[in-house]
């Protein structure tokens, strides 16, 4: 067998300086998120952004919803390499931050981008009854309610449609049996609940802190 890369942060500097290039405003989002101290994990990392832009633009997909949103990294990201009638609906409770995206998605121009500023369980409600369907999910929000955000949005995703997830290694901790802190516990039930899920392929893929992949059935 090859042998595992240990993912140094040297290597993933290598890695995003030979990648495609980050526009001057994901730039301005990176440095500002910088700023805010320990907040600035709740940004995913570049690798995975540059990941989810290479999945839309092989996908064939126009319709995503994201889950958390935090300054707009993510959201962005994904909504400039929409085709021009594509759509993304953010959903983020927290009205500080969601303003702070809203005015990066203005310097961007980029016009593809829906907020909506409350919990994302109602608003997940709210898109269900309007029969709306989507093409790809992003979930990276609260993970309390990761099993709750996963089960509502398999009502929400197109058939062969992408249901992705972030942080399920949890820095490594989930694989670790001496870790048993509440969150850790959190990821490893959310892990389990999915690789026994039948309606879904899914695998993980171990960037930044661990994407799961799933394609509904």
């Amino acid at each position: 067998m090859p042998k595992n890369l240990d993912l140094t942060d040297n290597l993933e500097k290598y890695i995003i300086d030979h990648s495609e290039n980050l526009n001057d405003i994901q730039k301005e989002i990176i440095n500002y998120n910088s700023s805010l101290g320990d907040q600035k994990k709740l940004q995913i990392s570049i690798s995975q952004a540059q990941f989810l832009q290479t999945l839309i633009k092989t996908s064939n997909i126009k319709r995503v919803l994201e889950i958390g949103s935090f300054t707009g990294f993510s959201a962005l990201s994904m909504a400039l390499v929409l085709p021009k009638d594509g759509s993304l609906i953010s959903l983020d409770k927290n009205s500080e931050f969601s303003n702070k995206a809203k005015s990066f998605y203005k310097k961007a121009n980029e016009n593809k981008i829906t907020q909506i500023i409350k919990p994302a369980i109602e608003s997940l409600d709210e898109l269900k009854n309007s029969k709306k369907k989507f093409d790809l999910i992003f979930i990276d929000a609260d993970k309390e309610n990761y099993i709750n955000y996963y089960e509502k949005c398999m009502d929400l995703v197109n058939k062969n449609g992408l249901i992705i997830i972030d942080n399920v290694l949890w820095h490594g901790e989930v694989a670790d049996k001496s870790k048993n802190d509440k969150f850790t516990n959190i990821i490893r039930d959310f892990n389990k609940h999915i690789q026994k899920d039948n309606r879904v392929s899914k695998n993980i893929i171990p960037i930044g802190d661990g994407l799961t992949i799933c394609i509904k059935k």
